[in-house]
């Protein structure tokens, strides 16, 4: 039997919205299309669905109404131009990253065969995003969770088989200061997208039930992984290269101080999401 999509679209959007998702009518589309197998956009073009359809999308809806992450339910999540495989144990990439990822590209404009470093790369998102748009790049990641890096090695190996440069993945911490040691001065490009969330911080159903902790917290202030990796940037950076450091929008101005406490990196900058709130930072390893 044959139903009317925007029947059931709009059904799902109607339990998502008293569950409190935040857009209802595009998480209902977006797995409406995940069913079909279509864009979001090509939707219109498909006026009536079979019943099994009409069950799967609701047991869907069902289990995003209980808060699961949209992108567990469709198995992906999106940097640019790039999707990457998601699911229990990783944390799922969000659209503000994109804005590291377009600054740190722009930043490479002009090097040739540059070296970047990824660091706390979770599913390898940006680390794989840079060798898409780079195939001259030599990326590297490091994670230290060995669920996350599972998810990196997968997305990685699909990436390669999609023709991409592939990227070089390190089980390692960033805390650590012999991390990495060998590569120290080499490096045109540190990105990093770290836990930075203060304890206790009340957040949604879907980073605090489905999101792994270690991925998400980061002390009582949200900077204990970011001041070691304001260290290892330093460490890391050859003269004139930059780095970028996402952060809470509470951390403003004191990721920022600690870039501008480092004597050897200069040119700190905070940089705003679209909304406008504060989102990152960047600084470059002083030439002299």
């Amino acid at each position: 039997m044959r139903h009317p999509l925007r029947l059931a679209i709009r059904d799902a959007e109607r339990l998502l919205t008293a569950a409190g998702v935040d857009s209802p009518r595009v998480d209902a589309e977006l797995l409406a299309a995940h069913v079909l197998g279509v864009e979001r956009g090509t939707l219109v073009m498909v006026p009536l669905v079979d019943s099994s359809q009409v069950d799967e999308l609701a047991g869907l809806v069902r289990r995003r109404a209980a808060r699961e992450p949209l992108q567990h339910l469709t198995g992906t999540a999106a940097m640019g131009a790039l999707d990457v495989l998601v699911g229990p144990g990783v944390f799922v990439p969000r659209p503000e990253t994109e804005l590291l990822l377009e600054w740190g590209l722009a930043a490479l404009d002009g090097v040739t065969a540059p070296v970047v470093v990824d660091l706390c790369t979770g599913s390898g998102v940006l680390a794989l995003a840079v060798a898409q748009a780079r195939p001259d790049a030599v990326v590297h990641a490091v994670e230290l969770d060995s669920s996350a890096l599972a998810w990196a090695r997968r997305n990685s190996d699909v990436r390669v088989s999609a023709g991409d440069t592939p990227i070089r993945l390190h089980h390692g911490d960033v805390t650590d200061r012999a991390v990495l040691s060998e590569m120290d001065g080499q490096v045109d490009l540190v990105l990093c997208n770290p836990p930075y969330v203060p304890e206790g911080t009340e957040v949604p159903p879907e980073v605090s039930t489905f999101d792994p902790a270690q991925a998400v917290f980061s002390g009582p202030d949200g900077l204990t992984v970011i001041r070691s990796v304001v260290s290892l940037a330093a460490r890391l950076l050859r003269p004139g290269a930059p780095v970028a450091i996402e952060h809470d929008d509470t951390h403003g101005e004191s990721v920022p101080a600690l870039l501008r406490a480092r004597r050897v990196l200069t040119d700190v900058r905070a940089h705003t999401d679209l909304a406008g709130r504060p989102r990152f930072a960047t600084a470059v390893r002083a030439t002299s």
